[in-house]
């Protein structure tokens, strides 16, 4: 059960009542069955939905990747499992009733079966858009060989 505040309100009931900008990253799942030209247009949709309640920070493209585990969903014909996906994420600047918004309009979305909406900072959004960038330039067996102090080395290079 989620902890209530001072005066009773749930943690979502208190962000979505915030008139003052925030920052939020949402990262998801979408189908990875649906042909690219449809997992783009899940994604252009939380775009749109996005912009049309605040202001895109950074975002990463759908890209099709294997998940660390299965993960498994209940739906009317039965429980569907998923081995991998094409994941995106948005971070975005918007207020507490445009965060509510996106937060809707994603849950509703079938062909998302897994997503995460939290809050961050410009900075660390910025920095996750750098890092996906990076991580991007490189060979999938590069990606699971290098340390972090290779990361750090290659963040110096760039300017970060």
């Amino acid at each position: 059960m989620a902890k209530k505040d001072a005066e009773g309100a749930m943690p979502e009931e208190m962000d979505a009542d915030h008139a003052e900008a925030r920052v939020y990253e949402l990262a998801f799942h979408i189908d990875c069955e649906l042909p690219v030209e449809e997992a783009k247009k899940v994604y252009q949709a939380m775009r749109a939905k996005i912009e049309s309640v605040g202001s895109i920070v950074a975002e990463g493209e759908p890209q099709k990747i294997p998940l660390a585990y299965t993960i498994s969903r209940g739906e009317t014909t039965g429980r569907r499992d998923f081995d991998s996906s094409f994941f995106a994420w948005i971070a975005y600047e918007t207020t507490g009733a445009g965060h509510a918004s996106v937060a809707e309009t994603i849950g509703a979305d079938k062909r998302v079966f897994r997503f995460l909406d939290i809050r961050t900072t410009k900075e660390e959004a910025k920095h996750s858009a750098e890092m996906s960038e990076l991580l991007a330039k490189m060979e999938p067996e590069e990606v699971e060989e290098v340390s972090d102090a290779e990361i750090d080395a290659a963040l110096k290079e760039v300017g970060v």
